[in-house]
């Protein structure tokens, strides 16, 4: 099990009513996705750090991440919301297995 992590820098012109549009439209589009588990996504608390907003979910293998970003679901969030409000991202994936050899997560 693999877990995935993306953080994402909003640009400076969103508001938090744009943000409150980003989770909901992540909620609705990404929940969808059979691949993801335990999916969630939200907002920064702290005003002053870079990243306003994440995404992050389980996925049992590196494949299986890989079909989530290819799911038309994902495709839609990405082309409808990321790439209008968002800078950047910095991503992250994490072996959640003890003992697993992460070569074949």
């Amino acid at each position: 099990m693999v877990h995935y992590i993306a953080l994402f820098r909003v640009g400076k012109s969103a508001t938090d009513d744009d943000l409150e549009e980003m989770i909901r439209h992540s909620r609705t589009c990404l929940h969808r996705v059979n691949e993801a588990h335990n999916f969630r996504s939200g907002r920064n608390l702290d005003a002053k750090n870079e990243f306003s907003f994440f995404i992050s979910a389980d996925f049992e293998s590196r494949d299986k991440l890989a079909m989530f970003r290819e799911d038309p679901g994902y495709l839609r969030f990405e082309n409808e919301v990321l790439s209008s409000k968002t800078t950047s991202r910095v991503e992250y994936l994490f072996e959640t297995e003890p003992g697993k050899d992460p070569k074949y997560s």
